[in-house]
């Protein structure tokens, strides 16, 4: 019975993994469009952190 000992990663997680890597591989590159499409995906997954934080808080409300 050790399925429950490989639980899959939270969203929160997964969203922090991502955007670990991808700010590596933003590192990596100089100006150019690459780069730009690395940071608008960082941009992305830090506005999903955000939702996601709001979504799973214990006081949800809506936004203001």
């Amino acid at each position: 019975m050790t399925w429950f000992l490989n639980k899959s990663p939270t969203l929160y997680e997964r969203l922090t993994e991502e955007k670990k890597r991808l700010e590596t591989a933003a590192g990596q590159v100089g100006p150019g469009s690459v780069r730009d499409r690395l940071l608008e995906k960082l941009r992305q997954l830090d506005t999903a952190a955000h939702i996601n934080e709001w979504l799973s808080s214990p006081g949800l409300r809506a936004p203001t």
